[in-house]
């Protein structure tokens, strides 16, 4: 990690910011002070396909709303999660985190995440801490507040004009999600905007809307995962979680109110479709019900993918390097198993207890390997479908908790 005293006085400016508080993890830098640079040209190249991509992630939800038995036959959700959709569709989008990478055919997409995105605050810091050490350069994070604020609005509308109170959901009992909430608090108060910070536990509903600690809120700013809302189920076949039950009353509270249209919710409650891994199966299992351009954009920078049940088992084994197995709602490397990092019997268990209804197949692509060994995560936000920000994570093998978050910086 180089000069152990030069990372000291990184994190020292790091967590005067006021946002970042963590700078290591498990005893180990969280972050690098050296950025990734990259041209103008590959940063707008990166951010017209994320805009592509989240587009296309717009026609599947129209898709899905033409012919709602996929939730059932094809993405197999839950009561909870139909409910969630239902009560939503086809609003799904607020702001989004694509993952990109830089391969030899070009740009592959690993996935969108769309429902609870992460690194917008790492993203921001960085890139302001990146730009005071490389003045020459450009701070691509810059339009992230303006665009931030734009989408609240949007989303908002008059109820937030008339009470500008927004309550920020988040499961309260996670310390990794403090920069993000302490981020999103400040650019709303800058706004003007009050904000109550609580869990869906604290969420009622009366003749006056939604509420937060019994006091009305005119928009819900949802940082609390779709799948942690309705009903629970391990992925493996051979593992259990110790609580099941959906968070009924709190989501009842939230729909009732939002059918009501006495609040609005950002991200929407529809992300519950298009974060399931399942709908870039169903981009390539049924790309005829895309536009002649989305089927373009799906072939040309999302990976050909399928449901785990709709490839045989023994064609799975005979090729585990070309494939990456990866659970509906698993997220930051959890629930994924990368078929040439495993051997042969662990690739074969893996497929024999992967839940039914649950799993995708990706075809495996080679990320650019930088001189270190590492490779790059490009994180492209996505805000109101136009780019807003960039992201870089730096690891060995596939991204993760322990992945070093760099300034991104472009030049040139």
């Amino acid at each position: 990690m180089g000069d152990p005293a030069a990372y000291a006085a990184f994190a020292e400016r790091l967590t005067a910011t006021g946002i970042i508080s963590d700078p290591w993890i498990y005893g180990e830098p969280r972050f690098r002070r050296e950025p990734v640079v990259i041209s103008r040209r590959d940063a707008a190249r990166m951010q017209r396909a994320a805009e592509d991509v989240a587009m296309v992630y717009n026609e599947l939800c129209l898709v899905v709303g033409d012919a709602p038995a996929l939730l059932d036959d094809f993405f197999c959700l839950t009561p909870w999660q139909k409910a969630m959709w239902l009560a939503s569709q086809p609003l799904w989008h607020g702001v989004a985190r694509a993952d990109v990478f830089v391969t030899d055919e070009g740009l592959a997409f690993a996935e969108l995440n769309c429902d609870t995105p992460t690194g917008e605050a790492e993203a921001v810091v960085l890139g302001r801490l990146g730009l005071e050490d490389h003045p020459d350069a450009v701070d691509p994070n810059a339009p992230f507040e303006r665009a931030f604020r734009d989408v609240v609005r949007a989303v908002g509308g008059a109820e937030l004009e008339e009470n500008p109170v927004v309550g920020l959901i988040y499961p309260t009992e996670i310390p990794e999600d403090l920069p993000l909430v302490r981020l999103y608090k400040a650019w709303l108060e800058r706004a003007g905007k009050r904000v109550l910070l609580g869990s869906p536990y604290n969420l009622g509903v009366d003749e006056r809307g939604l509420t937060l600690f019994d006091e009305p809120v005119a928009l819900a700013l949802r940082h609390y995962k779709t799948d942690w809302w309705g009903e629970r189920q391990s992925a493996w076949k051979d593992e259990d979680v110790p609580d099941k039950k959906p968070l009924d009353q709190p989501l009842e509270s939230v729909l009732a109110a939002c059918m009501e249209g006495k609040v609005s919710v950002l991200n929407p409650f529809g992300a519950v479709v298009p974060q399931n891994k399942r709908a870039m199966a169903l981009m390539w299992e049924q790309i005829h019900r895309f536009t002649p351009q989305s089927q373009d954009i799906i072939r040309r920078f999302i990976p050909v993918t399928r449901r785990l049940e709709a490839v045989h088992a023994e064609q799975l084994v005979a090729q585990r390097s070309d494939w990456v197995l990866k659970s509906d709602y698993g997220a930051e490397g959890d629930e994924v198993v990368i078929g040439r990092a495993v051997t042969d019997d662990e690739w074969a268990k893996s497929i024999s207890l992967a839940r039914e209804g649950r799993w995708i197949v990706q075809r495996y692509f080679e990320a650019k390997v930088e001189p270190d060994g590492s490779t790059v995560n490009h994180g492209v936000f996505v805000l109101g479908g136009q780019a807003a920000g960039l992201y870089a994570r730096i690891q060995r093998g596939a991204t993760d908790e322990r992945a070093l978050s760099a300034p991104m910086l472009v030049r040139g």
